[in-house]
């Protein structure tokens, strides 16, 4: 069966339309053009490689904290999508609540644009995310989830790491940040998405030197802790990049067909409770 026709949960997909939605005028970046897509574009593209489910997460480019054309994308969906919110570090139970009765999974924490300081008084909201048993999907670079580790060890919560963690692509799987990375799985209620070749790879097709990081990833966490995500329609991406080949990247990735399954299709099924088709 080709990658094209094996069923799939896009776990990173951004859904930008600031004709329909139009863009806070104090946002810091506004994407346009190639950047941007619209739910009804998401959702032929779903059509278009075969992928049946997708996880939207809100920007912080164009919306900020404005989570209604996320909102807006899932009522579309009509339940073939889940949605991760950017909320204030005090949102209350009720706001949360009320969130999740939209078909929100989970909570972003974008560490690499509000920086360390922003979620030194995130313990609280990760007690709420708790409560309600929604995620905390974080998003580090470098060597920030060494500092972030202490509050999300010791919360309870279940966590998404973004974009295999978005190691520095020349150091190695031995650097401090990412081998912080591979300890997490240790918690047994962390998972990781295996995308963001743009954000740290070097390399054209087939990325090779993103594989060991793959490979690593596979190790601690198993196939039934991580998940495939192509970050469509790709903000701020160094070159072109085509959901075909993002595709192929996770074929070449896993050969195994019942490993790709778990990664595409079971172990975020199983997560976030998509309706079946």
């Amino acid at each position: 069966m080709s990658i094209f026709d094996e069923p799939k949960v896009d776990c990173h997909v951004h859904v930008l339309d600031p004709e329909g939605f139009p863009y806070a005028p104090d946002v810091h970046y506004r994407p346009a053009g190639q950047e941007t897509g619209t739910a009804r574009q998401l959702f032929a593209l779903m059509d278009a490689y075969g992928t049946r489910n997708a996880l939207i997460v809100g920007p912080n480019s164009g919306y900020g904290l404005d989570n209604r054309c996320l909102l807006d994308a899932l009522a579309r969906s009509k339940g073939r999508c889940k949605g991760i919110a950017v909320v204030r570090n005090d949102a209350t139970l009720e706001e949360l609540a009320a969130l999740r009765a939209a078909g929100i999974v989970g909570v972003a924490w974008n560490v690499t644009f509000y920086g360390l300081d922003y979620y030194r008084d995130g313990a609280g909201l990760l007690g709420r995310l708790r409560e309600l048993d929604l995620f905390v999907d974080i998003q580090v670079e470098h060597e920030q989830l060494i500092a972030m580790l202490p509050m999300l060890e010791s919360s309870g919560v279940r966590i998404l790491v973004d974009h295999t963690g978005r190691p520095t692509g020349s150091e190695g799987v031995g650097q401090p940040g990412f081998r912080a990375l591979l300890g997490l799985a240790a918690t047994r209620r962390a998972y990781v998405k295996l995308s963001g070749v743009a954000k740290f790879s070097r390399e054209t097709y087939p990325f090779a030197d993103a594989k060991p990081y793959f490979d690593a990833l596979l190790d601690a966490y198993t196939p039934d802790g991580c998940m495939w995500a192509s970050d469509w329609p790709h903000l701020r991406a160094p070159g072109r990049m085509d959901y075909g080949v993002l595709l192929k990247h996770i074929e070449h990735v896993l050969p195994d067909s019942a490993q790709r399954r778990r990664v595409l299709w079971d172990t975020p099924n199983a997560l976030f409770g998509f309706k079946p088709l």
